[in-house]
């Protein structure tokens, strides 16, 4: 029998391939191992090599993946995924996924970008929540920039309501990691109390659903929809600018709080500095907590990209992590981002994690207003300024434009970089730290007496600061 289950996979991998380029099937779905069918529960079990591979598939072929399910096991099936996220000990976590006859008819069923109407306030147990489920307090590192945010909304979830933390404004730069945190309340929240009406919206969708309700003439639906929920999580409300909007929010607002409804409300900015908001408005914002999710410092960077490579069983570098994090500019999205990116780049070119690599994808990943040097910035600068190619300086050669190129570019990366002298030496043809001290020592020696040559070097920093403030 379970030969048959096989075969069934094998045709439900077919029908996949089918749909997909040939590169994206190797890369995403060769590797999944296929490891039992319950005929009883309707499961599926694969077995995945990380916690990337999981999120990946999930976000980007759920759909496919669910319908070539139905359509190989001719049921509603279910697939359950067994990750691998310590291959060194053998620790494996088992997630669930969309049962495949929901997939068909998801979007035609779903009411996230309509506006809510008497029936969906009438059936208070149907109310989706629009909570992302890996968005949990677990998944949230505390740390300094966030330690009393994260203790209130772990109270706030724990007693929804029933705390002077009501409403509970939460503000501070984007990437922090303001999201994350107001998920996480509703998450813990519905897991500890699974009748409260639970919502996460948008400031966007929320003024999408009324301008639609106007539209429709279905406000007061909208707004007894609103007036139904326990828990209200509004993201982003900074881009509130009607002021319909936000005198219809006043009511909901006022009626909720009134009722001792839990509020959570985030943006980039505290109360005081919302543009367009009016006094009475401004004054209930501000009258439970406000606290501030500043950027997270260098060390608990280090620590958010530890705890994501441990979930997703990648092995970085101890100095790529390090460099990641001061080069990151303190937002928790770039960090995830590059991550992500070493990841996939690790994947589909089958190679390590390493200093070169992620200089490479940082500079894609990560914007900032002040682009750190890498070292192929320094080696393109100092080989343009003097007619040679990276391969020159590489090289054993001993001629003089060789040497004195290598050794800029030494002295250049020891200055413009936090890299110790033995990582820029295996950067720069495989040379050992004794070597770099030697280069920069020489380079400083004649910059002291060569008027000519401190001209040139001069004029080769001045390219990097150019390229800095692009």
């Amino acid at each position: 029998m379970q030969q048959s289950h096989q075969a069934l996979w094998d045709n439900c991998l077919h029908l996949i391939r089918q749909n997909v380029e040939e590169q994206t099937y190797k890369t995403w779905f060769e590797p999944i191992v296929f490891e039992s069918y319950d005929e009883q529960k309707k499961t599926v079990l694969v077995q995945l090599p990380s916690m990337f591979f999981y999120e990946y598939l999930e976000q980007h072929f759920v759909r496919l993946m669910g319908w070539a399910l139905a359509n190989s096991f001719k049921a509603n099936v279910q697939l359950t995924y067994r990750i691998v996220t310590d291959k060194e000990h053998g620790i494996v976590q088992e997630n669930e996924g969309e049962v495949a006859s929901d997939l068909e008819t998801q979007l035609q069923t779903t009411r996230i970008n309509m506006s809510p109407t008497l029936l969906d306030a009438a059936v208070p147990q149907d109310l989706d929540p629009q909570l992302d489920k890996k968005k949990t307090f677990d998944s949230f590192i505390e740390g300094d920039a966030n330690k009393l945010p994260r203790t209130v909304g772990m109270s706030i979830a724990q007693h929804p309501g029933k705390s002077t933390f009501n409403p509970f404004f939460i503000y501070g730069p984007s990437g922090c990691g303001k999201t994350h945190l107001i998920n996480a309340i509703g998450v813990l929240t519905k897991k500890m109390y699974p009748r409260k009406r639970v919502l996460y919206v948008s400031a966007r969708l929320f003024q999408v659903q009324y301008t639609d309700a106007i539209r429709q003439n279905t406000l007061n639906d909208f707004i007894n929809f609103y007036q139904t929920i326990d828990v209200l999580i509004v993201d982003d409300i900074q881009e509130w600018t009607t002021e319909k909007t936000l005198d219809t929010f006043f009511y909901i607002f006022d009626h909720l709080f009134r009722l001792g409804k839990q509020i959570v409300l985030a943006s980039d900015r505290p109360p005081v500095d919302l543009v367009g908001v009016k006094e009475r408005l401004l004054t209930r914002f501000s009258c439970g907590l406000i606290a501030e999710l500043e950027k997270p410092n260098v060390q608990l960077c280090i620590d958010i990209l530890n705890s994501k490579c441990r979930r997703d069983g990648l092995k970085i570098p101890a100095d790529v992590i390090q460099f990641i994090a001061q080069t990151a500019n303190g937002s928790v999205r770039d960090l995830e981002g590059v991550i992500n990116s070493l990841m996939a780049h690790s994947i589909v070119y089958n190679s390590h994690i390493d200093m070169h690599l992620a200089e490479r994808v940082i500079k894609r990943a990560v914007k900032m207003d002040n682009h750190p040097l890498t070292i192929d910035d320094i080696l393109e600068k100092v080989c343009t300024h003097f007619g040679v190619t990276q391969q020159n300086v590489f090289s054993k050669s001993r001629k003089r434009e060789y040497v004195q190129a290598r050794q800029v570019s030494m002295y250049l990366a020891q200055k413009y970089t936090k890299m110790p002298s033995a990582r820029i030496g295996k950067l720069i043809g495989g040379r050992d730290h004794s070597t770099v001290i030697h280069s920069c020592s020489t380079i400083e020696q004649r910059l002291k007496v060569d008027k000519a040559f401190l001209e040139e070097m001069n004029s080769i920093e001045h390219s990097f600061k150019l390229k800095q403030q692009v």
